[in-house]
């Protein structure tokens, strides 16, 4: 919007303009009167039409300031025109046909803009409406309106802003519920042991066991206890991890040398339920870009849970190989595997399985995969559950190392 002094320019140059065509064909005298005839018209329009703009919070919607614009406009510059033309001694007949003409475009052309308004009327409307319906907690609503203007912008705008408040929303609810989940199934996880612990201590404490009882009551204690500092170990490596706190040193892994030490590390642990751990990773496979202490925690965690699920008698087979940038390695055992409805939530925050099947004594904090998956996305790579048709494979990918 101009303000009025550019628009006393803008009615400067143009009545000059004007002045200077015409003296260029009729003679001096005559642009200077056209010139001083065109700025006495337009000096009272331009007053009249910033004192509207002033108040147009009194003249209502946008059809009436716009009618009101052009009613003001045509009514003095017909009463100019008039004044100017008897002043110039034109006929009196004259000036009438010429006033009337005046009015007459002027009353077309409200018609036109009174119509022309009424379909951006209709589009504001719909706008407004629209973000109405959003501010009362709808989220399925989509502005349409019949133009292709800045309003249509502004509706396509207010669409994308209203999916964007939606898919946040969404975001929000799913991290709430995943929250709300997560502080049940640590509580739960807690009272447990803490139950246990305190009733073996009062049983300790009030000298109701004999000696070799109480020997074996406070085994249990210890066993207890390590499991409550593994899961808030567990716990706040996790936090860490989502929070993005990782002061990691990358470097070239190889992953034949390093796959061979973790297996070896397990392997007495899985001589002991009598299941045989191997490894087949290639000498020559392309080395990866990681942190090994890290990628060692996400094998002992693959590797340990695959023995834990794998019955006797039974094996647990760890592999690599090359994709492209990536090197991939697999974890498959041959125990009963996870269900297609299973897989992508395995990777959640004590995820049980099933209709929420509770854990057994002794399968760990719930939070191994959900470590795995955070680590193995820290660096880069990606981590899933692979079609088997006996037994679980999980698979990852990390970057190859330049």
């Amino acid at each position: 919007m101009r303000r009025p002094l550019e628009a006393l320019a803008v009615l400067l140059l143009a009545s000059a303009a004007g002045g200077l065509a015409f003296g260029i064909v009729y003679g001096g005298r005559d642009g200077v009167l056209m010139g001083l005839f065109l700025l006495a018209v337009g000096l009272p329009v331009l007053a009249a039409v910033h004192l509207l703009r002033r108040r147009r919070r009194a003249a209502g919607s946008l059809t009436r300031q716009l009618t009101a614009g052009v009613i003001v406009a045509v009514g003095l510059v017909t009463l100019g025109v008039g004044a100017v033309a008897l002043l110039m001694f034109i006929s009196g007949h004259d000036a009438l046909v010429m006033a009337v003409l005046l009015v007459f475009a002027g009353g077309l052309t409200t018609y036109a803009i009174w119509t022309l308004s009424g379909g951006v009327m209709d589009d504001i409307e719909a706008v407004r409406d629209g973000l109405r319906a959003v501010g009362d907690g709808r989220r399925g609503v989509r502005i349409r309106t019949g133009g292709r203007d800045e309003i249509a912008e502004l509706a396509a705008a207010a669409n994308r802003m209203t999916a964007q408040l939606a898919e946040r929303e969404a975001e929000r609810d799913a991290a709430e519920q995943a929250r709300r989940g997560l502080v049940a199934a640590v509580s739960h996880d807690l009272r447990t042991p803490l139950t246990s612990l305190r009733l073996l201590a009062d049983a300790v404490e009030d000298e109701l066991v004999d000696p070799e009882t109480r020997r074996r009551y406070l085994e249990q204690m210890s066993v207890h206890i390590s499991s409550l500092s593994a899961l808030i170990e567990d716990l706040f490596e996790l936090s860490r991890l989502e929070a993005g706190d990782i002061e990691w040193s990358l470097q070239r892994v190889r992953l034949d040398e390093l796959v061979g030490e973790t297996v070896e590390a397990m392997r007495a642990q899985a001589d002991a339920k009598r299941v045989a751990v191997q490894a087949h990773v290639p000498g020559d496979l392309a080395p990866a870009r990681a942190n090994p202490e890290k990628l060692q925690r996400v094998l002992f965690n693959l590797i340990q849970n695959a023995i834990r699920h794998t019955p006797t008698d039974g094996s647990v087979t760890v592999a690599a190989e090359s994709n492209g940038s990536t090197v991939e390695v697999e974890v498959a055992d041959t125990g009963a595997g996870v269900s297609p409805e299973d897989r992508e939530r395995a990777f959640e925050p004590f995820y049980r399985g099933g209709a929420g099947a509770a854990r057994a004594a002794g399968d760990g904090t719930g939070l191994g995969l959900t470590i795995c998956r955070a680590i193995v996305e820290a660096h880069g790579g990606e981590i899933w559950f692979a079609d088997s048709q006996r037994g679980a494979r999980v698979r990852f990918s990390l970057p190859r190392a330049g």
